[in-house]
C-alpha cells in the first residue's frame, strides 16, 4: 500500500506541475499508458492470492481513477489558460466601425453600351442580339459583300478551322455586327426599328485598334425611311451622348457593300488646348459610316425593297468611350490594369437615364 501512496503522490505533483500539453502527455503515459507503472501494477494483480487483491485491487482502481480525472482536469485548466492567453493578445474592439472594402467599377465598355440602350431606346429603338460566331452567308453573302471582297481575306478576318476535304465555306468570327440586322430581319419583317451592340472581331492591333473591339450598328425599315430621318437621328444620338446642346454632323459620299447611298459621318468639334469639344471649333472628326439598305440586303432578309426601305449606321463602341471619356489608347481597354478601371470605371449606382443625365455623377 506504501507503493501506492507513493505512486499516488507522484503523479498528482508531476499532473499539477505540467507545463502544457506535451508534458502532461508525457506524465500520462509514464502513469497509463501500456508500459506505465499503474498499468503495469494492475497487471500485477494475477500474481496475487486472492486475499491480496482484494486489498489491491480497489487501492489500484481508485488511483488510476483519481490519476485519470486529475489529467482531464489539468488538460481542462490548461486549455483555458491557452484560451485566455489568445483572447488577450487578439481582442477586438466592437465598437469600432468595419473595415472598408474595395468595391470594383463597372468597364467604360460596359456603361456606354448601357448609355446607347438608353438613348435609342427613347427613339424607339429594341435591342438584337446574334452569334458571335457567324456563318461565311450571314457575315458576308446576305450583306452584299462580294467574294473578292478584301474584307474576306485571311489577313482580316478570323476563319475557323474545317475538317480536311470539308468543303462547306468555313465559319467566322463575325467581323461586324451586321448579321444581327439580317436575322432580325428574318425573324421579325418590317417594320422594323434595331440596335445591335455586340464585340467583333479583326486582325488588327495598334493603339486604336484590337483584335476584338465592339460595335454598335442601327437599322430602321418603313414605308418611307429616307435620309433625312437618318440624319435627324444620328443628330439627336450625338445630341444626347455627348451631352451638347447643339451639334454638327457632315455627310460625305462613301461606299459600303450594304447600302446605298453611303456615307461616312464627321461631327464638328475643336482639339483647342488638347481637349475635345464636340459641336464647336473648326475641325472635323469621322464617328461613323450609314446609308440607306441596300435592296439586295433587304432581300437576304426576307423583306421585299419594292415595299420597303429603310437606313442602317454602324460605329465602334470603344471608338466613341474614348472620346467621350478622354482615353487615348484603345489597348488600355483589355489589359485588366486595377488603377485604370478605378480611374476610369464607373460606380454600380451610375445608371445611365436621358433624366438623370448620361455620365458619371
Amino acid at each position: 500500500m506504501d507503493a501506492i501512496a507513493t505512486l499516488r503522490g507522484k503523479y498528482l505533483e508531476q499532473i499539477g506541475a505540467a507545463p502544457d500539453a506535451d508534458a502532461l502527455e508525457s506524465v500520462r503515459l509514464a502513469a497509463l499508458g501500456k508500459k506505465g507503472e499503474i498499468s503495469l501494477k494492475m497487471r500485477e494483480l494475477g500474481q496475487m492470492s486472492a486475499e491480496e487483491r482484494q486489498t489491491a485491487g480497489p487501492a489500484l482502481n481508485a488511483l488510476k481513477s483519481e490519476v485519470d480525472a486529475a489529467l482531464k482536469a489539468r488538460k481542462s485548466a490548461l486549455e483555458d489558460a491557452a484560451l485566455d492567453a489568445r483572447l488577450k493578445s487578439e481582442w477586438l474592439d466592437v465598437t469600432l466601425p468595419g473595415r472598408p472594402r474595395p468595391m470594383g467599377t463597372i468597364h467604360p465598355i460596359s456603361q456606354v453600351m448601357d448609355e446607347l440602350t438608353a438613348i435609342f431606346a427613347d427613339m424607339g429603338f429594341a435591342v438584337a442580339e446574334g452569334p458571335q460566331i457567324e456563318s461565311d452567308w450571314y457575315n458576308f453573302d446576305a450583306l452584299n459583300i462580294a467574294p473578292e471582297h478584301p474584307s474576306r481575306q485571311e489577313m482580316d478576318t478570323f476563319y475557323m478551322h474545317r475538317a480536311a476535304g470539308d468543303e462547306r465555306p468555313p465559319h467566322v468570327l463575325r467581323t461586324h455586327t451586321s448579321p444581327v440586322q439580317i436575322r432580325a430581319m428574318q425573324n421579325q419583317g418590317a417594320p422594323i426599328r434595331i440596335i445591335a451592340p455586340g464585340r467583333v472581331y479583326r486582325m488588327d492591333m495598334d493603339q486604336t485598334h484590337t483584335p476584338m473591339f465592339h460595335q454598335v450598328e442601327g437599322l430602321a425599315i418603313d414605308r418611307d425611311i429616307s435620309m433625312a430621318q437618318l440624319k435627324w437621328t444620328l443628330e439627336e444620338f450625338c445630341r444626347a451622348f455627348f451631352e451638347v446642346d447643339e451639334v454638327e454632323l457632315r455627310f460625305r459620299a462613301s461606299h459600303f457593300p450594304f447600302t446605298e447611298p453611303s456615307a461616312e459621318v464627321d461631327i464638328r468639334c475643336s482639339w483647342e488646348g488638347g481637349q475635345l469639344k464636340i459641336g464647336e471649333g473648326k475641325d472635323w472628326l469621322e464617328i461613323l459610316g450609314s446609308g440607306m439598305v441596300h435592296p439586295k440586303v433587304l432581300q437576304a432578309g426576307g423583306i421585299d425593297p419594292n415595299e420597303w426601305q429603310g437606313f442602317a449606321f454602324g460605329m465602334g463602341i470603344d471608338r466613341i468611350a474614348m472620346l467621350k471619356y478622354g482615353i487615348p489608347d484603345l489597348r488600355a481597354f483589355f489589359e485588366s490594369d486595377l488603377r485604370w478601371l478605378r480611374h476610369y470605371g464607373f460606380a454600380s449606382l451610375d445608371q445611365p437615364s436621358l433624366a438623370a443625365g448620361l455620365s458619371r455623377v
